[in-house]
């Protein structure tokens, strides 16, 4: 089956001709560096046929069948497609439902994925050890820079433009806040378990609290930020037109997010991630997404962290636990500022690190795409994909590939 407007793939001419011709003129040694300790991943269809790809000393060698794969994924032809044309996503995949792992570790396939992206595409793999970012004057980027509304475009410009992030000072004044903050309130009233439009977790304590509501479309004050005169304009500092993702009369174009101490169950605290990792890369970006500071948002209050540069290529799978993961850039954000970042930038959203505040950072998020830009598969938003529990609860990618 052929994944819309894309070529449709012959399993076997692709592997047999088309990406050794793609691996040969570069695209194997960009990956080979991205996977080198994973071992071999096999692809298999229904019906048995499979190729295995073995990372070598800066090349991929493509091997028929799964016999040297220490990782086997099972999918359909119209899924392996999608991966080989940006369009699927390894995490998507898994929390679909759509691949099987009768060998190895399914969260392999993720570890993988900056590897098969640069195979299939091209696409880089980004190392923050190796980006150098520079400001318009050649000097060094100052990473956790932040500008007032009325500071130079250019620099502005420049700024989103290398980092793949903006953060802006002052944007919205106290009394818009106080609304906004009222429409939240009224919305967390609202949720219910299991409404496909709100996630839920537990917290250490067993609670089971609400981390986020995707249809803040429905308030008028919150409804009418995607065509606030001031965010416009800082969307409009993008090298692309972009325009809002959501269109007429629906209520999941604005998304309130809110954080929580000391989560145990559910996807609250997200670790390093881009927003296209659901899938549909290469029909929706360059997205861009604004976060509005209804709160304050710090390392006490649950920050929003970015890791400058990393929107132009793939970041490889980083535990955010661990002493080598990036410390990613920082902002101690108050209410009434506003962020900007690409959707494919790495970024994350850490637990808050004080359990006793009395709030913690709510924040309301809303996105711009190309004109004509579509969704993943058609579907609404990513929550579709997301939402397979009755209690409301996403849960971690590691869960979902245990089971797998």
């Amino acid at each position: 089956m052929a994944v819309a407007g894309f070529e449709d793939l012959d399993f076997h001419e692709f592997h047999r001709r088309e990406l050794p011709r793609r691996l040969a003129e570069g695209n194997g040694a960009t990956a080979a560096r991205a996977v080198a300790r994973l071992g071999g991943l096999a692809f298999r269809l229904p019906g048995g046929a499979a190729y295995t790809y073995l990372p070598r000393r800066d090349a991929i060698e493509i091997a028929p069948g799964d016999e040297a794969a220490q990782t086997v994924i099972e999918l359909a032809h119209d899924a392996w497609q999608g991966l080989v044309h940006d369009y699927e996503s390894a995490p998507g995949l898994l929390y679909a439902g759509r691949v099987r792992c009768p060998r190895g570790k399914a969260m392999k396939l993720v570890a993988w994925e900056p590897g098969l992206r640069a195979m299939y595409t091209g696409r880089p793999v980004f190392d923050p050890a190796d980006a150098h970012l520079e400001d318009r004057r050649g000097r060094p980027l100052d990473v956790e820079a932040s500008f007032a509304p009325d500071a130079d475009r250019e620099d502005m410009a420049h700024f989103l433009r290398t980092a793949g992030y903006l953060f802006v000072r002052d944007v919205f004044r106290p009394e818009e806040l106080a609304g906004f903050l009222e429409e939240a309130g009224e919305l967390r009233g609202e949720a219910v378990k299991g409404d496909k439009l709100s996630w839920w977790g537990k917290n250490a304590r067993g609670e089971e609290v609400l981390c986020r509501v995707t249809r803040a479309g429905a308030k008028p004050r919150l409804a009418a930020l995607p065509h606030d005169p001031r965010l416009l304009a800082l969307v409009a500092l993008a090298d692309e037109t972009l325009v809002h993702r959501v269109k007429g009369s629906s209520e999941e174009g604005v998304t309130v997010i809110y954080k929580n101490p000391a989560m145990a169950e559910g996807l609250s605290d997200i670790p390093w991630h881009r927003d296209c990792g659901m899938g549909g890369h290469s029909v929706m970006c360059p997205v861009l997404l604004a976060s509005v500071y209804l709160t304050p948002a710090n390392p006490e209050t649950g920050e929003l962290k970015m890791l400058p540069g990393s929107w132009q290529g793939t970041c490889a799978t980083m535990d955010p636990s661990s002493e080598s993961a990036p410390k990613g850039a920082s902002f101690d954000a108050r209410p009434g500022d506003l962020s900007l970042h690409y959707g494919d930038v790495m970024h994350a959203a850490p637990p808050p690190s004080r359990p006793d505040l009395a709030s913690y950072r709510i924040s309301a998020v809303t996105g711009f795409a190309r004109p004509g830009a579509r969704n993943h598969r058609g579907a609404a938003t990513y929550n579709d994909v997301l939402h397979q529990r009755e209690d409301g609860q996403v849960e971690h990618l590691s869960v979902v590939a245990e089971r797998t």
